[in-house]
């Protein structure tokens, strides 16, 4: 696919900028966007980001120049092959021992059937869940199915336990911990579930703030109070019949 066009100037308004994010910004220049950059080296969108916020990217820097010499001389423009240039010259991190450095593992997953599952907890709660939010948006795209889980405080839910208003009839779907906090979860194979797109539109209203997407909706459903507080959070998709 051949990249898409671009009229603006990437690197206007910033300062210094590394070699990482000259790199990048030579890309752009050439039509590709930054997560088509990081599809190339294989890392998160945020990672490309960050060669401009955050002064990342040395590491990529040999594969960066390697794309952007087969883009401009080669003429290369497809993703998977310049994906191929970059992973030969891409290499993992050592540790101070000499050992290979662990990589965090994508926080989502979802395979050929539809199937996908995301987890976050207090502290990526706290910044708006972000890592749910590819998961979301590839489900909407395959046209998935969703539903969810939330834990927050007893008292944080309008309906009791098992309610049919609240979580119809599924009582095996809620579970109650020694701490007062209560795990229910909304939609399944079974009932249905939610329209991933629709989902995705709302997490895109909120800013791409997954947290607060969640709350909202609990809240518009009258499920929980508008000050209660989700302490963990897990998305899971399927692919309906």
């Amino acid at each position: 696919m051949p990249p898409r066009s671009r009229h603006n100037n990437p690197s206007s308004g910033r300062g210094q900028l590394n070699e990482a994010a000259q790199l990048a910004d030579q890309l752009q220049a050439a039509g590709y966007t930054k997560r088509d950059i990081a599809r190339i080296i294989n890392r998160d969108p945020s990672l490309v980001s960050q060669f401009y916020t955050k002064n990342k990217g040395a590491a990529f820097v040999p594969a960066l120049r390697q794309i952007l010499a087969a883009v401009q001389t080669g003429g290369i423009t497809d993703l998977p092959e310049l994906a191929a240039i970059a992973a030969r010259h891409t290499h993992r991190r050592t540790t101070a021992s000499g050992a290979r450095a662990r990589v965090r593992s994508k926080a989502v997953l979802i395979t050929p059937t539809g199937t996908g599952t995301g987890r976050v907890g207090a502290q990526a709660i706290a910044s708006g869940s972000s890592r749910l939010r590819p998961l979301i948006a590839e489900a909407a795209r395959q046209g998935l199915r969703l539903a969810f889980t939330v834990r927050l405080g007893k008292t944080g839910y309008l309906h009791p336990s098992g309610s049919r208003t609240d979580s119809p009839g599924i009582r095996r779907d809620v579970i109650q911990r020694a701490d007062h906090t209560e795990e229910r979860s909304y939609g399944s194979a079974q009932t249905g579930g939610h329209d991933a797109a629709d989902f995705a539109r709302r997490v895109d209203a909120a800013g791409g703030d997954v947290t607060a997407a969640v709350h909202e909706w609990l809240i518009e459903t009258g499920r929980i109070r508008p000050d209660a507080h989700i302490l963990h959070l897990e998305v899971r998709t399927w692919r309906p019949r």
